[in-house]
């Protein structure tokens, strides 16, 4: 009997530490996999329109504003975290140890913007666009 329950808790560990291994660099959210090719412009200039519209009141490209600026993020974080991070920033600021960081340094929580996973996308491609700059 003891032997059964010490299978199960292995199983359990093993699962669990195998579920948590890309979720710290991909984030907690819809978005698993980003498959990048060249910097596309034309979605970059939309994902600018849209930052314009929805981030520039707290997120500035070259300095801190109310959050972090954003100038090198693709960088530092993987595409799949960046737009997890835009699409679900309250569950990534309470689950992922990245977000919760800059939670503690910033001290605001990033609301979601109410944008679809195709501006993210967009988003994220003008963040590219900087940083290839």
């Amino acid at each position: 009997m003891k032997k059964y329950i010490a299978i199960t808790v292995i199983i359990i560990m093993v699962s669990f530490l195998a579920g948590c291994g890309d979720d710290e660099e991909k984030g907690i959210g819809p978005v698993k996999q980003v498959t990048l090719g060249s910097v596309d412009k034309a979605l970059g200039e939309r994902g600018r329109v849209i930052f314009e519209q929805k981030c520039v009141a707290c997120h500035k490209i070259d300095s801190k504003l109310v959050g972090p600026p954003l100038k090198g993020v693709t960088q530092r974080r993987k595409p799949e975290w960046i737009m997890n991070m835009i699409l679900n920033p309250e569950q990534m600021t309470k689950e992922n140890t990245t977000a919760k960081q800059l939670f503690g340094q910033y001290l605001t929580q990033m609301t979601f913007q109410n944008v679809s996973q195709d501006d993210a996308r967009a988003i994220l491609e003008y963040f590219r666009t900087i940083d290839s700059n």
